[in-house]
């Protein structure tokens, strides 16, 4: 989809303020756009290992939890 030339320029004075009021954004903003363009690839594991063990860490609990609800309602079945 192509943009008319108006709507470039448009497009390019929202872009300015947006990098006078909030720079951090527009670089976020900045970066987006050039791996929608190609021309950057997105990185292959943007958090790595460390939210790996995290969540393998929290799925881990959540079965002994489970585990743990499960015997105590079998326990309260079989003694009353």
């Amino acid at each position: 989809m192509s943009l008319s030339g108006r709507e470039r320029r448009i497009l390019a004075e929202i872009e300015r303020a947006l990098e006078r009021d909030d720079p951090e954004l527009a670089r976020r903003v900045a970066a987006i756009n050039r791996i929608e363009a190609g021309g950057e690839p997105l990185p292959s594991q943007p958090y790595g290992d460390r939210l790996r063990m995290w969540a393998l860490a929290h799925v881990w609990a959540l079965f002994w939890a489970a585990a743990l609800v499960i015997l105590l309602l079998l326990l309260a079945v079989l003694t009353t």
